[in-house]
């Protein structure tokens, strides 16, 4: 059954603004369908346009889970990506990065090894399964980054993981666990038990 996507998820796929997306529509370059008034754009032309893009080489798949309980879903997402970077550009070298943490860390190894990939013009593009898995906050920004190395970042999927929520609170955890270790000094590890005692009722 084909999928739909809105111009807001596919600007996200392609690093690009809304606006931009809905310039293609009107300018023929991506077919999509109107629906009450609203364009969806259905997913096989995204596979369309990212295949017939300039031709893809090298490619960093990046997977990331917030603990080492979901070492089996890391596996999962690499699986996935290499399967989805197989159907969509062939055979092409393949370069798996992978991550354990939360996706607020800026100093995970993995996203280091991603950006010396870039540097070293080892990589054209990088392909995720969700844009939270490179990171919780400032996507664009990492997306420009890359963009000044010639790497694009694609998002291969818009469905959000079953495990989302459960990682929202996680990340809320460390932010709250972060600023209190500023804040509160010595009263610290009070705030930290009373963060963890609600982690565990969820």
């Amino acid at each position: 059954m084909e999928r739909y996507l809105t111009p807001s998820e596919v600007a996200e796929i392609f690093g690009m603004s809304r606006s931009g997306i809905i310039k293609w529509i009107r300018e023929g370059k991506i077919k999509a369908i109107e629906i009450n008034g609203r364009w969806r754009i259905p997913y096989s032309e995204v596979e369309r346009l990212i295949s017939g893009k300039e031709k893809v080489k090298q490619v960093a798949i990046y997977a990331r889970v917030s603990s080492n309980t979901q070492k089996d879903d890391l596996e999962r997402q690499l699986n996935t990506l290499k399967e989805w970077v197989k159907k969509t550009f062939g055979e092409v070298s393949v370069t798996e990065v992978k991550d354990i943490g939360s996706g607020l860390k800026e100093d995970r190894r993995g996203l280091k090894k991603l950006i010396e990939l870039a540097k070293r013009r080892q990589i054209d593009t990088v392909v995720v399964a969700y844009k939270d898995r490179l990171t919780r906050f400032g996507f664009e920004y990492l997306v420009e980054l890359f963009k000044a190395y010639g790497v694009n970042i694609i998002v291969a999927f818009q469905d959000e993981p079953k495990d989302y929520i459960q990682e929202l609170v996680e990340d809320f955890a460390e932010i709250v666990k972060s600023f209190a270790s500023k804040i509160y000094g010595h009263k610290y590890e009070k705030v930290i038990k009373c963060v963890e005692d609600t982690e565990k009722d969820n």
